[in-house]
């Protein structure tokens, strides 16, 4: 049973197809006949087309993120504006001879009850949560089309996509953390004029 197929009635350009690994150039389709490889050049681009979708993913994927961390910076600063702090006095215990009710005595120390824990909740408003469906939809059919690429089992697309992955991620999602630094416990050398700086994880690809 043969695993290649040939489309286009026997015509020597008909486009070929397998469903096992193959370094298919000319003749190779993907996706439609209309993506037909007919010359070095036109598969090179495609290639290079191909790893470039990729690199797209990678950035839907970080947009993505970046999004969503940018709602929560948003949900923070409106819960800051909201938070307040109720003015609660604590009568000051009187010590005499005898022991107070509940422990409290010369020899032990009465603290205040600490403030019961309040939470606020946000959600998102219809037009933010489309605008995160749209980016979830663009991520999704990107990535199901680089799916159904890879499935042609062609060396060069799968080399492709596996370089744009590398691209993608060295580009779109450079690793940077902010850390607090505690005094007396920095890990830098206090002898130097500054500490080394950081910013905030930003997009990246323009």
């Amino acid at each position: 049973m043969s695993h290649s197929m040939s489309m286009g009635g026997g015509s020597s350009s008909a486009c070929k197809i397998s469903m096992l690994w193959n370094w298919y150039t000319i003749d190779a389709c993907f996706l439609a006949s209309s993506w037909h490889i007919k010359t070095h050049g036109m598969f090179a681009a495609s290639c290079i087309g191909v790893a470039l979708l990729v690199v797209c993913l990678e950035f839907l994927r970080r947009l993505g993120k970046e999004y969503d961390t940018y709602l929560l910076r948003q949900f923070h600063r409106r819960a800051a504006s909201l938070q307040y702090q109720p003015k609660v006095s604590f009568a000051t215990p009187k010590f005499d001879d005898q022991r107070m009710p509940g422990g409290c005595g010369p020899d032990a120390s009465c603290a205040p009850p600490l403030p019961e824990q309040r939470f606020i909740t946000f959600r998102a408003t219809p037009a933010q949560q489309i605008a995160r469906g749209i980016i979830h939809a663009a991520t999704f059919g990107v990535g199901y089309i680089i799916m159904l690429l890879a499935m042609y089992f062609n060396g060069y697309i799968i080399i492709s996509i596996i370089l744009g992955a590398f691209l993608g991620k060295v580009l779109c999602d450079w690793m940077v953390v902010r850390i607090p630094l505690i005094r007396g416990e920095q890990s830098y050398d206090e002898s130097r004029d500054e500490a080394p700086a950081s910013s905030e994880p930003t997009v990246c690809c323009g």
